[in-house]
């Protein structure tokens, strides 16, 4: 294995690159959750989930990776494996708390039913189409173009790893209890249901946020403004 192989190993997979239950165990038990955004990506949606994951639930950085096709991804390292329900709810939860009005056909997640796990950094899934991992200021400038022309270093890409850490058992738990969906009342730590002059406000932000048209220097203080609330 290659130092890429390696972190990969640490952090998503359950196995080798290659070798059988690399994605999944015998038991399938999976140690990585993606949530993909379609191309063209909004750059401040994007940025939203990122930072939101480590300010709101405290949980380690996520992975930015070029899916090589058509979609930027967002891969959440799990420490220990679990059930892929389990890991689908958290990605699920995600999307409701940050991406609940995007058009389902603009949003993937994995695991999934019948869906393939995603192309390893390094892989060439089209004609000059690499997935690749990138830094959180370079994803804005693959937002139309989730791909590398040419295949990207091993060590280049494991050094983007490196310094990220898998999400502890403990962590995984609290912040599913915090993306509970509203109506599990019942369940340790679900959000408190907003008034409707907050659900207002923040319809607002996330209009302003998913303008096209408006200046990025707002769109940008509209997401950090979500952040906040």
């Amino acid at each position: 294995m290659n130092r890429l192989h390696t972190e990969l190993l640490r952090l998503h997979l359950c196995a080798a690159p290659g070798e059988p239950g690399a994605w999944a165990d015998a038991s399938g038990r999976v140690r990585s959750a993606v949530l993909e955004l379609v191309a063209p990506v909004d750059a401040a949606l994007l940025g939203a989930v990122w930072a939101g994951v480590q300010n709101e639930l405290g949980l380690p950085a996520p992975a930015i990776v070029l899916s090589g096709r058509d979609g930027l991804q967002l891969w959440f390292a799990l420490q220990q494996p679990v059930d892929a329900a389990t890991a689908s709810a958290l990605v699920d939860g995600l999307r409701r708390r940050w991406l609940d009005e995007l058009p389902a056909a603009r949003l993937r997640c994995w695991p999934a039913p019948e869906a393939a796990p995603p192309a390893l950094p390094g892989t060439e899934v089209g004609p000059e189409r690499w997935a690749a991992l990138v830094s959180p200021d370079l994803a804005p400038l693959f937002t139309e173009t989730p791909w590398l022309d040419l295949p990207p270093g091993a060590d280049a890409q494991a050094a983007l790893l490196a310094p990220l850490r898998p999400i502890t058992a403990d962590e995984l738990a609290a912040a599913l209890r915090t993306l509970a969906p509203p109506d599990a009342t019942t369940a340790p730590g679900a959000p408190e249901p907003r008034t409707a002059p907050e659900r207002e406000a923040e319809r607002f932000l996330l209009s302003v946020m998913r303008d096209a048209a408006a200046p990025l220097a707002q769109r940008i203080d509209a997401a950090k403004a979500l952040l906040r609330r």
